[in-house]
């Protein structure tokens, strides 16, 4: 039985990290790789928030690199829960850094990850609470977040791109 539907903020989910040496390349600045891991973590918590259960990464989706992060700076990674489908839900990632002296923090990075609830006992995927947009933004990365899934669908080979409707109606707008 599927659990009652959540609201986006129930499970948002924010994480710091500082830019240290190890983290960095010879440029002195940060690896992404890294990024990715630092998102991977941020995104998996919020996505077993949100699910009650156990999850594992399916993929990652326009993950941008807008511009070098760099040694000493303070990396910001909020999470938050865009749509729940059967047994999969799609997390939205930004990143913001700023100066470990300074006030004013700035976007560098976004990116969408999937994950699939697992259940604990047969480790097979399971049925997972729908999400409940409340702000017009929520309602926005909702939406579209079929369209997303849809093209997922078709690169995985798992549809064929005749049956992504909702991709056709978006790309015939």
């Amino acid at each position: 039985m599927i659990e009652k539907a959540k609201s986006v903020k129930e499970s948002l989910t924010e994480m710091n990290e500082l830019v240290l040496p190890n983290d960095t390349n010879v440029l002195g600045n940060l690896m992404g790789g890294n990024l990715m891991r630092w998102m991977d973590i941020a995104s998996a918590i919020c996505a077993a928030k949100h699910c009650e259960a156990h999850v594992v990464t399916v993929s990652v989706d326009h993950l941008t690199f807008q511009e070098p992060i760099k040694l000493g700076d303070v990396v910001n990674i909020k999470a938050s829960v865009t749509r729940a489908f059967n047994t999969s839900v799609e997390i939205f990632l930004e990143v913001f850094t700023r100066g470990v002296l300074q006030n004013h923090a700035h976007k560098s990075n976004q990116a969408f990850f999937t994950f699939v609830a697992l259940d604990d006992r047969t480790m097979k995927p399971k049925e997972i609470p729908a999400v409940i947009p409340e702000s017009e933004l929520e309602q926005k990365l909702y939406e579209e977040a079929g369209i997303r899934r849809e093209f997922r669908l078709v690169v995985s080979g798992r549809i064929k791109p005749s049956e992504a409707t909702q991709s056709k109606d978006f790309l015939n707008q």
